[in-house]
């Protein structure tokens, strides 16, 4: 049995960590529990890619956690994530398996590998108003001032800076209750995928997706009453496939436009597991193009280590 409380399987957008993860975890006889910022919502599955056929491996479908938990347009965040994530482990710990985290939202997985001591940030009416007209630009000047674990990189509309806002005044102002999250050791391995390729595997994957029915999906979820601008704020595919529902953009500007935008969030993802690594992280990196086979030895003998 492994002297580690968990495995956790990171890296960059198109990396194959879904299909990886699942095959590691029907080797293990274990569950996974999804660490991804916009898979907790249910309907909004094309456009946040999650994959859910990856975990059915030879025929058996390996239990995941944390995924279609929260209807579309509600402002899930790290706090419940970390809440959340406790009662999976727990769950999972109770059957005696080692769970297996993945996913590509770092500061999900930082929250709960560190043991960030987080707190539900209330509405705060008086900043907003404040903040109510600034630029993006100005908003970001002023998100940077702040000196918490908040990723400015991701913040992509105003709407979302001045929530970031609301959280770091509130953390600045407001004594952390000391409450601790339990100090947890992971096997940390991450997929190195080489940059071309996936540049290719992204290019190809949104192509895919459009195919499959990705407009037809923001459609329906605007019909079921979601605000654009709730649609919008989870940014990449729903802000740029929501513009061009609405009318704003062409198809070929939504296209190109979520594609670049889709590139630069790998290499965010990838900047943030690199700092991860330097705020004291051991990450073992593998090639994704290694066999299956091979990636899940390595794993194993990572395990049998300590």
């Amino acid at each position: 049995m492994s002297n580690y409380d968990l495995i956790t399987i990171l890296g960059p957008t198109a990396s194959g960590k879904t299909l990886f993860a699942a095959e590691l975890a029907a080797e293990l006889d274990t569950e996974i529990i999804s660490a991804d910022s916009r898979q907790i919502y249910r309907g909004m599955d094309l456009g946040t890619g999650k994959d859910i056929a990856d975990y059915t491996v030879n025929g058996r479908l390996i239990p995941y956690h944390l995924i279609n938990i929260a209807d579309p347009g509600y402002k899930y965040n790290v706090f419940e994530y970390q809440r959340d994530f406790l009662d999976a482990y727990k769950t999972i710990k109770q059957k005696g398996c080692l769970p297996v985290v993945c996913g590509g939202t770092g500061m999900y997985m930082e929250s709960v590998l560190k043991g960030y001591k987080l707190l539900p940030v209330p509405e705060n009416p008086e900043l907003r108003s404040n903040l109510l007209g600034k630029s993006l630009e100005e908003l970001t000047r002023i998100l940077k001032s702040y000196k918490s674990l908040h990723n400015t990189t991701d913040v992509d509309t105003a709407k979302r800076a001045i929530r970031a806002i609301e959280i770091e005044e509130y953390y600045a102002h407001t004594p952390v209750d000391e409450c601790s999250f339990p100090q947890l050791d992971s096997l940390i391995i991450g997929m190195d995928i080489d940059r071309e390729l996936r540049r290719k595997k992204i290019t190809k994957r949104l192509r895919q997706r459009l195919d499959e029915g990705m407009v037809d999906e923001v459609r329906r979820l605007l019909e079921q009453g979601i605000q654009p601008d709730d649609l919008i704020y989870y940014g990449l595919e729903y802000k740029y496939l929501t513009l061009y529902v609405i009318g704003q953009l062409t198809y070929n500007e939504m296209f190109s436009q979520l594609e670049i935008a889709i590139h630069q969030f790998a290499k965010r993802q990838m900047t943030w597991f690199r700092g991860m690594e330097r705020r004291g992280f051991t990450i073992h990196w593998i090639d994704t193009r290694l066999p299956m086979r091979e990636k899940i030895a390595f794993v194993k003998a990572k395990l049998k280590e300590i």
